[in-house]
């Protein structure tokens, strides 16, 4: 059976000494069951059908109970069944294990409550796009292993996903192995890289739950190239061109272009001359392999025409040649040469322009053609595709850029402008060129540009100072020091980071303290140096990653709580509480008790300290603890100790004890002639309690009249009895005098009895009773003392004694010996009784002072 991920080994031993100090734990195998996320106060069940009230539910983290009830239903914290259980037990099941006090003998009892799964979590993704290569000669119906699966937090059917693809066209599938968790691309329709290269589909994940949930992610495959092409030239490829005999070396002649569909190494071309080309064409004329100009390998001075036919070669690779043929006509020299006579506009240095970048269409220059005056029909014209222009105007020419020129792009422009003639035939004739060269002069126009504009990286605290983070690369494609960056950091910046203005490496100068600030984010800015200067920035967040460098820390050195002496076993005697300031497992923090043999537990659930058994303050008054807290940090755990003192409360639960007299068949002969005032005896009694629980009052309980007539007094605090007037002959005879010993307890005072029995009497010799006087009136001797009634004073053996007097006084001296005799035996007879209650009575007068522990 699995555990909830909370139910710890010290939550296992507080359970333990939980069953250790109940008197009766009643195991079962009832169980309950409830849905996660339901709302508070959501009726679970009951203990009313297993057990009898009352009821105390102990584990109140998620439920509460109804004390008469037994009916526990959901509280204020919500209760989701994907944080209690961890991944390693969804499948035997998750529940968590309450504990409950239950029926009049206080029984423990233990029961789980199943947590049910509900479709509160969607499928999701790890990343936001799967991407996948695929050759494009790839077999119809062959499938590739998706990696990137989607996770459901829920069970059951709820976790359980199923796939399909959107927007396939019908050109892929997805086919899914339920036994083995894997999906799979199908490839359903031949692919060709040539014509697409590139699909971008939603591969969508659903569960099986009653209410579905879904999330999709991105499924991009490429089309990577097979070597399936081989070159070839177009229809527009040149086939003829005609050249004037007096053509410059390095002259441009024409340009072969060849096309292979395929792309990087398969779709790369070379040109090549067939060996049938003649001599004459070889040593005029020179072929570029990779770009396809053909070119004069030297100046012409041709005086007559002349026609060279070239066969060009376009080679693959693994592929046969493509060919093509060119036929170039070589014209006679003009026999006067037509120049063309430049007027620059722009501004110029050694007949070379320069003209800054970005600048809207310009006039460079005025062009004049000048020659021979026959040559009518003669005009201007660039060769080839150039961002310039001629445009006539009074038989001259204005030349000028037809777009602004961008530096980073192109810096130098060889403009090549020719004299175009009619020749017999009416076809169009080269008759002399010009190269005009222009300088594109570099402006700054470009910020610098970071390699990525979000760095992330993470550095553990307390690191060496100046240790280097990072290096940050901006690049600038402007020229020179326009192009020449150098970084800063944002001026707000903490002065524990700094930057190599020149490399971009940042350090930071001093230890972190992840406790302090978790996380920093910083600006760094790159800036060109260029007049005036531009500037981009990226953004760079550092986390701190935590070190168990803080040991928990008691929110006292010494906690005091105080708690009744007839609380229940299980009592929250106090909270507490202990900070940790790292995270995660170094901050995750574990109580215990350095005392091994205590009537406390510590509950970690609630950081709350209980007591195991019930306890007494007349047995201990107070205990000294030492509790620890221990981190689970890596690689060494910190651990601190707090003092807790708990103070055993008193309640009245012990009765005044009367140490003096020690019985109620006590008795004390007193003289007629003691002195008012006199201390006859003392009442002594202690009580077990503190405070005003102990505080001992004494009152004699006695009609008003009795009251009144009574010789004897008490002394409500000390105890003492004293005479309070001079006795008589009426105070002869045997007093009982009923006392009741109080406490100050509160609510209700508890309270004893005593009897203390005064003999008057001329003769102080021991007396004894045969029995304890009867207490005849109310019970209720706490609430209303002075109105009882006491028992009627019995004379003894005094009026006998008065009598035989009187009669000694009045009869004759004859009778005087018959009377003596009488008397002499009745002495004798009671005498052997007398030596017998003085060797059994304990005196009432304190001849030796009591001490006691209190």
């Amino acid at each position: 059976m699995g555990l909830p991920y909370n139910m710890n080994w010290a939550g296992l031993l507080q359970i333990l000494l939980v069953i250790i100090h109940t008197s009766q734990v009643t195991c079962g195998s009832i169980q309950f069951s409830v849905q996660e996320e339901r709302k508070p106060d959501t009726l679970v069940g009951s203990l009313s059908k297993h057990f009898q009230p009352p009821y105390q539910l102990l584990t109140q983290e998620y439920l509460w109970m109804d004390e008469h009830t037994g009916n526990f239903y959901t509280n204020e914290r919500r209760i989701d069944r994907e944080s209690l259980c961890p991944e390693e037990t969804k499948a035997e099941g998750c529940f968590v294990l309450h504990n409950a006090i239950v029926g009049p003998s206080g029984d423990l009892v233990q029961f789980p409550v199943i947590i049910e799964d509900i479709n509160d979590n969607a499928p999701h993704f790890q990343n936001s796009e799967i991407r996948l290569k695929v050759s494009e000669d790839v077999a119809v119906g062959s499938s590739f292993v998706l990696d990137d699966l989607a996770q459901d937090a829920d069970t059951g059917h709820n976790g359980q996903l199923s796939y399909h693809l959107q927007g396939s066209g019908g050109d892929f599938s997805i086919k899914a192995k339920e036994d083995e968790l894997l999906i799979m691309l199908v490839v359903q329709t031949a692919l060709d890289r040539e014509i697409r290269d590139l699909y971008q589909m939603q591969l969508v994940a659903t569960d099986c739950g009653t209410h579905p949930l879904n999330t999709s992610v991105v499924l991009t495959v490429t089309v990577t190239d097979v070597n399936d092409n081989c070159p070839s030239f177009g229809p527009d490829s040149p086939r003829s061109t005609t050249i004037p005999g007096d053509s410059p070396k390095n002259m441009v002649v024409t340009r072969v272009i060849a096309t292979d569909p395929d792309t990087g190494p398969n779709g790369a071309i070379v040109y090549s001359l067939s060996p049938q080309v003649s001599e004459r064409a070889k040593k005029l004329l020179t072929l570029d392999s990779r770009t396809g100009y053909i070119r004069l390998k030297q100046d012409l001075q041709n005086n007559n025409s002349e026609e060279l036919v070239l066969k060009v070669l376009a080679s693959g690779p693994h592929c046969p040649p493509a060919d093509t043929w060119v036929t170039i006509s070589v014209l006679p020299k003009a026999t006067q040469d037509l120049t063309i006579k430049i007027g620059f506009i722009a501004e110029h240095h050694n007949q070379t322009m320069v003209l800054p970048e970005n600048q809207p269409p310009t006039v460079l220059a005025v062009l004049e053609l000048e020659g021979d005056s026959s040559s009518k029909g003669s005009s201007l014209a660039i060769e080839g595709d150039m961002p310039f222009s001629l445009s006539p105007q009074s038989g001259k020419y204005l030349l000028s850029t037809s777009k602004p020129l961008d530096y980073e792009i192109q810096s130098e422009y060889h403009i090549s402008v020719v004299v175009q003639g009619i020749s017999s035939e009416s076809s169009v004739i080269s008759l002399s060129r010009q190269v005009i060269r222009v300088m594109v002069e570099d402006v700054n126009d470009n910020a610098p540009h970071f390699l990525q504009s979000h760095y992330q990286l993470e550095v553990e605290e307390n690191n060496q100072p100046g240790i280097t983070l990072l290096q940050v690369s901006a690049s600038d494609a402007d020229s020179g020091n326009k192009g020449r960056v150098t970084y800063r950091l944002h001026e707000y910046t903490s002065a524990i980071f700094t930057i190599d203005s020149d490399t971009g490496q940042m350090s930071v100068l001093a230890p972190l303290d992840r406790e302090q600030q978790q996380e920093y984010k910083l600006t760094v800015f790159a800036r060109d140096s260029g007049s005036p200067p531009l500037e981009s920035q990226a953004t760079i967040i550092i986390r701190v990653l935590d070190q168990n460098d803080n040991a928990p820390v008691f929110s006292t050195p010494h906690f005091i709580f105080f708690i009744p002496e007839n609380a229940p076993p299980f009592t929250q005697v106090g909270r507490i509480e202990v900070i940790d300031l790292d995270e995660g497992e170094n901050g995750s923090t574990e109580l215990r008790l350095g005392n091994s043999s205590t009537p406390f537990v510590v509950d970690n659930t609630q950081r709350t300290l209980r007591t195991t058994t019930s306890l007494d303050r007349e047995t201990v008054d107070h205990y000294e603890l030492y509790v620890l807290v221990s981190d689970s940090g890596y690689p060494v755990a910190l651990t601190s100790t707090a003092i807790v003192t708990v103070f055993v409360e008193d309640i009245n639960d012990n009765q005044p004890k009367v140490i003096l007299p020690s019985s109620n068949s006590s008795c004390l002969a007193l003289s007629p002639s003691t002195l008012v005032g006199s201390t006859i005896t003392k009442i002594y009694a202690i009580d077990e309690d503190s405070g005003l629980n102990s505080e001992i009052t004494y009152s004699v309980i006695a009609p008003g009249p009795a009251q009144q007539t009574n010789p004897f007094q008490v002394d409500s605090r000390s105890g003492d009895i004293t005479l309070n007037h001079q006795l008589s002959q009426k105070d002869m005879g045997m007093h009982h005098l009923f006392i009741v010993v109080r406490d100050n307890g509160k609510p209700t005072p508890l309270y004893t009895t005593v009897w203390v029995n005064l003999l008057v009497n001329e003769s102080t010799e021991h007396c004894t009773l045969d029995r304890a006087p009867t207490w005849t009136g109310t019970s209720d001797l706490v609430q209303s003392p002075s109105m009882a009634p006491i028992c009627e004073v019995k004379p003894v053996r005094s009026d006998l004694y008065m009598y035989v007097g009187m009669i000694l006084m009045l009869v004759s001296l004859v009778l005087f010996l018959v009377t003596l005799c009488l008397y002499l035996k009745y002495k004798s007879l009671q005498k052997p009784k007398r030596e017998y209650i003085k060797e059994n009575e304990i005196p009432l007068r304190l001849k030796d002072k009591y001490y006691s522990d209190e």
